[in-house]
């Protein structure tokens, strides 16, 4: 026998003397991660939950800080801020710890399986639904402008979120009872695993019904929703602009284009980022809740400005309120009642 296998590095084992390995004995082979497979994940998985936390906890002081930050829209980021975050801190760290333990242990005690694994569902589902409400409410104020004074409100907004939270609470539920813990014996330990319960048919209905509910209709329908708003805002690209004072005119139509491309963008990015775990189940929450607050910042001036005082100096009320109302047209009481101002548009 070669002596050379007997040096082998337990982290780069093969495949093949693992299967050799349990052929000869009764117990399976611990498997561990490689140097490098521990260095790649440790290094991506810091930056996504250290650039996720803290871009989501901005998002949050922001609008709770400033008065003119609290908009129908701006509660459902924040609600969406405060899912992302729950799902990072569900998420992350029990990943980073687990590539520097045996393969699949769980580090925690046996009554928190159930509980990560439903706070990980209840995040991201309540993430899309935050989405969703939040497209809908941005539909009602710019394609029909005469009911937003009723329905978008920051009350209503409110109690939307609400709800939206007691519908993934309840819906989550069954993983309280579709996962629990098991042992996995080796030949000198055991350890315990986070695992399904029951058959694989059982969970092909919960990720069906999951990506349905929550990644097809939703996508579908900010697909036709954004894509109305882009069509109403082009038809009003000359309304607007007649009403304000000629000198800004082109800065209303850049605002106005810059909106159209933002709402395109987060559709393409709920598309895209969440494919991958709806279909594979794998990163894509963990990518996209870093990237929403890096979209606020780059795609909305007010975000930007915000964002931009609280990292200086702590932002001023006071300040952030004087600094937004120097900015704004004015523009007659009548035709800020009949149209959506391009700069309301803004998050």
């Amino acid at each position: 026998m070669d002596t050379s296998n007997e040096s082998t590095d337990i982290y780069d084992v093969d495949y093949d003397y693992n299967r050799t390995f349990q052929t000869n004995c009764s117990y399976p082979l611990p498997y561990y991660y490689s140097f490098r497979y521990r260095l790649i994940g440790t290094v991506f998985q810091t930056i996504i939950f250290t650039s996720g936390c803290l871009g989501n906890i901005m998002v949050i002081t922001i609008v709770s800080r400033c008065r003119t930050m609290r908009t129908p829209t701006n509660c459902y980021l924040t609600s969406l801020a405060v899912a992302d975050i729950m799902v990072l801190v569900a998420s992350v760290p029990l990943n980073i710890a687990s590539y520097y333990v045996v393969s699949e242990q769980w580090l925690l005690p046996d009554i928190t399986c159930s509980l990560v694994i439903y706070l990980q569902y209840l995040g991201i589902n309540c993430s899309t639904l935050s989405l969703v409400a939040f497209t809908v409410e941005r539909y009602i104020a710019i394609c029909h402008p005469m009911k937003a004074h009723k329905m978008c409100t920051l009350h209503r907004a409110k109690r939307i979120i609400l709800v939206t939270w007691l519908i993934a609470i309840v819906y989550c539920t069954p993983w309280f009872t579709t996962v629990g813990m098991r042992s996995i014996n080796y030949r000198h330990f055991s350890i315990k695993k986070c695992d399904f319960l029951y058959n694989r048919d059982v969970y092909f209905r919960f990720y069906f019904t999951d990506l349905v509910v929550f990644y097809i209709f939703p996508l579908l329908l900010t697909c036709v929703l954004y894509g109305l708003i882009m069509r109403t805002l082009m038809r009003r690209s000359g309304g607007i602009g007649r009403c304000v004072r000629k000198n800004s005119v082109k800065a209303e139509i850049q605002s106005r284009m810059q909106v159209v491309k933002m709402l395109a963008l987060v559709v393409a990015l709920f598309a895209i980022l969440w494919l991958p775990y709806r279909g594979l189940v794998v990163y894509n929450s963990l990518a996209s809740i870093a990237i929403n607050p890096i979209l606020y910042n780059a795609m909305s001036t007010k975000f930007r400005n915000e964002f931009r005082k609280l990292l200086v100096c702590g932002g001023s009320e006071d300040t952030a309120r004087h600094n937004l109302g120097s900015s704004r047209c004015h523009t007659a009481s009548n035709i800020s009642r009949t149209h959506v101002k391009v700069t309301d548009l803004e998050l």
